[in-house]
């Protein structure tokens, strides 16, 4: 009895030894991922030519925000930035439940070749395409419009992909008894198949609306008009222009940061439960 105590006792000690050295390494890692925007942000807050944090809180600031918001224009920037995001992820939501769906439960000739074909765009980068893509913008007369900010990334592979392993993982006796019930295929998904793939959904719009928001390739070769600037390409030209004033700089970081880590935030949950129940099944 005294020995299978004892064995039980290190045992139990021995798992929380572990989770202690988990918990030390993820601590670890958050600091050394949270220290450089602790920084950014404690920068910005300094006035100009202080250093940051030194004399107590007298010594923080807000002008810095209200000077980086006028200078850097950036009212029509975050328009335009949002205008592109949510389009370029509306798009690829509906092009992706679409062909993620078609993939996942439709039988035709040539499905595994045209999932190797999507599959393998993802390997191929953008800039790769971009001659191309430019002279069919030109062709259409969409250069320096928000076409040419929003077609060229209408379409994702990765988009295709994930909402089609998502599809597999739910029963197909679901689809079977709608169907019984009258709906077609178009109801099916909009009405079945599309609620129970809400994590999936959010996991496709916080990647794609981050990545557009992130975005400066495309605003700089697509576009030239100054009313067509994205957040990316007005904080880019902010920095030239103010590359020597740290405070006032890391303030327009800032502000160029926060909305897509308020969106993280907010979708979290759904983004983690997305991912991890999205897997890879044939």
């Amino acid at each position: 009895m005294i020995l299978k105590l004892s064995t039980m006792s290190k045992l139990n000690w021995n798992w929380q030894n572990t989770n202690f050295w988990s918990f030390l390494l993820l601590l670890l890692g958050a600091f050394i991922v949270l220290l450089p925007l602790f920084v950014v942000v404690l920068t910005s807050f300094a006035p100009v030519g202080a250093t940051p944090g030194v004399g107590g809180e007298n010594n923080w600031t807000l002008a810095n925000y209200q000077e980086a918001w006028e200078r850097g224009k950036f009212l029509l920037a975050f328009a335009n930035s949002t205008l592109v995001a949510i389009a370029v992820t509306a798009f690829q939501i509906i092009t992706s439940a679409l062909a993620g769906y078609a993939l996942a439960r439709l039988k035709f000739w040539g499905k595994q070749a045209i999932l190797l074909v999507i599959l393998a765009t993802l390997v191929i980068p953008f800039q790769l395409l971009v001659i191309p893509i430019f002279l069919v913008l030109k062709w259409g007369n969409m250069i320096n419009t928000y076409w040419a900010l929003i077609l060229p990334t209408a379409v994702n592979g990765f988009g295709i992909f994930l909402l089609r392993q998502y599809f597999q993982t739910i029963p197909v006796e679901l689809e079977e008894a709608a169907a019984i019930d009258g709906a077609n295929r178009l109801q099916i998904l909009w009405q079945v198949m599309l609620p129970l793939a809400r994590p999936a959904l959010v996991t496709l719009f916080l990647f794609t609306f981050i990545g557009e928001w992130n975005d400066l390739f495309k605003p700089l070769v697509f576009t030239t008009k100054p009313e067509l600037r994205t957040v990316q390409l007005a904080l880019a030209e902010f920095q030239e222009l103010f590359t020597n004033n740290w405070p006032l700089m890391m303030a327009a970081v800032t502000i160029a940061t926060v909305p897509v880590m308020v969106l993280f935030l907010i979708g979290q949950k759904q983004l983690i439960r997305g991912i991890a129940t999205t897997g890879i099944k044939n």
